[in-house]
């Protein structure tokens, strides 16, 4: 078996569940590598491993069997860009706060070594949202997991979105700048805004206008079998893009235009991973005296 490992710093509470995981990894005579970031996290921190691979760019990640992120879903997010289209399978580790996308606990890490080695796990697909830009705005990977937005700059002010559904006219946002999300973003930057949570394999985007200056516009949910492309008018001549964690600030003249990405994210599903608890967990539901 081959691993790829990629995280970040860890809090001192998870490091002896994680040297544990290295420690089974190399008893088990398992195949890893690191991302050099992470190798360059783990020495600091005096975390022992056998790993002497590492990878730095995408094209540098060997034939994985599994692609490990230990962070939050920040960091499952850059595991999601590393694996790209080679759908390589991904665990998330939680080893941050909120953990929507990454729910193996640090004192989960032997359960779930135990279950993929036992092959005792289904695969989550997920939808990815990919961008097509007149230039290379994203450094070759133009998908993501959670959501694409655009935004207005910090020094100007709003923007006018001029929103197209398979080239036919949608709606001229007036606002500071709308998030196309997937149902993985749904409990994003979407939520945040005032979107709808949808069901992880709902085949849908959600359209969320930000901080609208007309106020009877709502998020609106369509099919992602459908094209969107946008014209954007701002003051400053520019605006923000981002695409889950990464961005970039570009010309008004920039074609873009959106649709579900051709391959999917493959995420690791252990016996008592459920997104309905997970939901209810995370945000909360019924979190009153009364239940």
């Amino acid at each position: 078996m081959k691993i790829a490992i990629h995280g970040r710093t860890l809090p001192e509470p998870a490091r002896p569940f994680v040297q544990s995981m290295f420690d089974t990894l190399a008893a088990r005579g398992i195949d890893v590598q690191l991302s050099e970031v992470y190798r360059k996290a783990l020495d600091e921190m005096g975390v022992t491993h056998n790993s002497h691979s590492t990878y730095a760019t995408p094209h540098e990640l060997f034939d994985a069997d599994f692609a490990f992120s230990l962070g939050g879903d920040g960091t499952l997010l850059d595991v999601v860009s590393q694996v790209g289209e080679r759908e390589i399978p991904i665990v998330g580790i939680n080893i941050g706060r909120l953990g929507f996308l990454a729910t193996v606990s640090p004192g989960g890490i032997q359960f779930m070594l135990h279950a993929l080695m036992h092959q005792k796990f289904t695969i989550d697909e997920r939808s990815l949202v990919s961008v097509q830009t007149d230039t290379d705005i994203f450094e070759g990977i133009p998908f993501g997991l959670n959501d694409f937005t655009i935004t207005r700059t910090q020094s100007s002010s709003m923007i006018t979105v001029h929103t197209y559904l398979d080239g036919e006219f949608l709606n001229s946002y007036w606002a500071d700048g709308i998030i196309i999300s997937t149902p993985s973003g749904s409990t994003g930057y979407s939520l945040s805004c005032g979107g709808p949570v949808l069901l992880p394999h709902t085949n849908n985007f959600i359209i969320t206008p930000i901080s609208p200056h007309n106020l009877n516009v709502r998020p609106m949910v369509i099919m992602d079998s459908c094209k969107l492309s946008f014209e954007v008018e701002s003051r400053s001549g520019n605006f923000l893009v981002a695409l889950d964690s990464r961005s970039a600030t570009v010309d008004v003249a920039t074609k873009l235009q959106v649709q579900r990405e051709r391959f999917s994210a493959r995420l690791v599903k252990l016996s008592d991973d459920n997104f309905l608890n997970t939901l209810r967990s995370k945000l909360n539901w019924g979190f009153d005296v009364r239940n």
